[in-house]
């Protein structure tokens, strides 16, 4: 249940956000832009419903997304590009919220606040730059399962390998979607090569 984009549009946006001298502004576009190529590789025929509309032709069912049935779920504050992307495309869509920290010393996630709308029965889609050892992630699973959405599905600009192995032993069934999937951890569990840290990045707080 794992799939990387595998492009030549990918590959570029992705060594783009590498660039040392891609400024805030630039970062914050490309993530977007990647979001919405991971948005169209996850979204499937199962996610249109026929609508009726007033077309030039009179009314006519067409097949359109039902966006009240989605929930993104954002993991503060890396994942807010990811989060304007999907919202300008699916605007009738919920928001939530999750906040993770990472703790320097044991390299575990910790929740520190939950702020998510009704998932019970909707698709709940998660959007997270990175994952990198995959405990933020399988914890934000493991809280989401509890609020009983119908199927969940994350999107992600890069991974580690050994993230999306946690990830997916702990959630099998997770629909998971990465633009890219990079080399390895370091041994102080950063991404290689990854991209820096993407909320500092994103938000100039370097």
């Amino acid at each position: 249940m794992t799939h990387a984009l595998h492009s030549a549009l990918t590959t570029h946006l992705i060594n783009r956000l590498r660039d040392g001298t891609t400024d805030a502004e630039q970062f914050r576009r490309l993530v977007k832009q990647l979001t919405l190529l991971l948005a169209n590789a996850a979204l499937g025929e199962h996610d249109l419903k026929p609508v009726p509309l007033r077309t030039w032709q009179g009314e006519c069912a067409y097949a359109l997304v039902d966006e009240s049935e989605i929930v993104f779920v954002t993991i503060l504050r890396a994942g807010l590009p990811m989060l304007d992307a999907v919202m300008e495309l699916f605007p009738k869509a919920s928001a939530g919220f999750l906040a993770m920290k990472r703790d320097e010393a044991t390299h575990e996630a910790k929740l520190y606040y939950d702020r998510v709308p009704e998932c019970r029965g909707r698709h709940v889609v998660i959007v997270d730059p990175m994952v990198a050892t995959g405990g933020s992630l399988s914890d934000a699973v493991t809280l989401l399962r509890q609020k009983e959405p119908a199927r969940i599905t994350s999107l992600h600009i890069i991974a580690s390998p050994e993230g999306v192995q946690k990830v997916m032993a702990g959630h099998p069934d997770l629909a998971l979607f990465v633009a890219q999937i990079d080399r390895e951890l370091s041994a102080d569990k950063f991404i290689l090569p990854g991209l820096g840290d993407a909320g500092d990045r994103a938000f100039n707080t370097l």
